[in-house]
């Protein structure tokens, strides 16, 4: 039965102790070229002048105000939708603001394909004032075919009967509502993206999404609750290759970091893996060797697994012990779905950091994934006769530059079956994970081991 929706669009505006810029967040919706919209401002218990300042609209007839306590997003967001009255359902931050052609542009987009889901546009990085600083562009979505790039939460417009018959937003989470949406409705329907800057994202100190810890950790559990249905595919083993006896890489290894080696530390943190059946340890090195047997001789999970020595000289990849370790006949009978290279130059790469690299893998359907953080820092090479920069990176402003991604965390997870067929890696399609600054601490210097130390004894004397 075809459903009656007395308006085409419905904007809710969330707010919290954001007086100062919610006045902006609204009068951008009333200048809309598209006129056939409700606003629903919802007030999350703020403590400023935000009421004075919203009340100022109490007349208005198209907007409807909600002041509420403090229940935070992903609560609010599902009040939105429950008296939401439009076909598409959009939010906005109280701290964001539209551009003049953004509702018409993304209803469009859904009114001409039924089946699509959800559309969401570019949008310009501004500062506290809302001076444009850079842009964040997408790629062309009619090639995208790797969707592990979430849209933004805000600002994303959304068929209102596919988002109830979802169920709405998961209230097991504060925050990362729009990854949350992201990953269950990329599962069921089409997206598509406008290459067009059609919203102004505001960044200052109170920005919710400064809080990377919290945004990472909340997506790790997000991709936990949605790759049940791969539950029999992430069958994993992490390997740790070590390489020869004498080298930086061996004497890091059993070099003591606060209350434990490195190898213990990595070791320890692949053993609290939910997906990892196998923890496999592989060097030339005896003392390497004796040391594992010694430390975790009774668990059966780990397993030292002797590596040639031409296997482990620096200028040899890593193929041929990642083959050596998945035939090795201490893994007969167990099923192996995917591997996990752990280098032990990253002491600080988490149990959960190691599941979701996992998960991830899965959910999206990658053949390999690696570690990475995004980097905005200029990039050159040394032709010879001066530097050049790589990529789009001439481009000096921001506005223009091109997003990079540096592998860093020394996590990559390949597929059994796809390294058995091409016998390469990090190949095929290749997914990511983003890390945390900790996380992605290597241990490369003197000055490194240093730091990292220091690192660890804060973190010891801390908990």
């Amino acid at each position: 039965m075809e459903e009656h929706y007395l308006v085409l669009v419905s904007v809710y505006i969330t707010n919290f102790n954001y007086g100062k810029y919610i006045r902006k967040a609204v009068n951008s919706v009333l200048q809309q070229s598209l006129q056939d919209f409700e606003i629903i401002i919802i007030d999350d218990g703020s403590t400023d002048d935000s009421r004075e300042v919203i009340q100022e609209y109490r007349d208005h007839p198209q907007i409807k105000s909600i002041f509420q306590k403090n229940k935070g997003l992903n609560v609010t967001n599902n009040i939105a939708l429950r008296v939401a009255k439009g076909k598409y359902i959009m939010r906005l931050d109280a701290d964001d603001f539209l551009d003049t052609n953004a509702l018409l542009v993304m209803s469009t987009a859904l009114e001409n394909d039924p089946e699509l889901g959800l559309v969401f546009p570019n949008y310009y990085l501004t500062d506290a004032d809302g001076r444009v600083d850079s842009v964040h562009q997408r790629h062309d979505f009619e090639e995208v075919s790797l969707m592990d790039q979430a849209a933004h939460g805000a600002c994303t417009m959304i068929r209102t009967k596919f988002l109830k018959e979802l169920g709405g937003y998961s209230e097991n989470y504060q925050c990362q509502d729009g990854y949350e949406l992201w990953v269950k409705f990329t599962a069921k329907h089409p997206v598509m993206n406008v290459p067009t800057p059609l919203f102004y994202y505001r960044q200052h100190g109170n920005n919710l999404t400064k809080n990377e810890n919290r945004i990472l950790s909340t997506r790790a559990s997000i991709n936990q609750e949605y790759v049940k249905e791969y539950e029999h595919l992430r069958h994993a083993i992490s390997i740790i290759p070590i390489r020869d006896t004498g080298t930086t890489n061996n004497r890091l290894a059993l070099t003591n970091l606060a209350d434990d080696t490195l190898l213990a530390h990595k070791i320890n943190a692949a053993l609290g893996a939910e997906n990892i059946q196998r923890v496999v340890v592989t060097s030339p090195d005896i003392h390497i060797k004796d040391y594992v047997q010694e430390k975790f001789g009774d668990n059966p999970k780990v397993i030292y697994v002797s590596r040639p020595k031409e296997q482990a000289q620096l200028n040899v990849g890593l193929i041929d012990t990642v083959s050596q370790s998945l035939n090795d006949k201490q893994l007969d009978g167990i099923e192996v779905t995917s591997f996990v290279i752990l280098a032990i130059e990253y002491p600080f790469v988490t149990a959960t950091t190691i599941d979701d690299a996992v998960n991830t893998l899965f959910l999206f359907k990658s053949d390999s994934l690696i570690s990475v953080r995004p980097d905005s820092s200029l990039f050159f090479q040394h032709h010879g006769h001066g530097m050049h920069p790589i990529l789009n990176q001439e481009k000096f402003t921001k506005l223009e530059r091109e997003a990079l991604y540096k592998y860093t965390g020394g996590i990559s997870v390949t597929r059994s079956e796809v390294f058995k067929e091409k016998a390469e890696i990090i190949t095929g399609t290749v997914g990511h994970i983003i890390v945390d600054q900790k996380a992605s601490l290597g241990i490369y210097s003197e000055y490194d081991l240093q730091l990292a130390q220091l690192v660890a004894k804060l973190e010891l004397s801390s908990s």
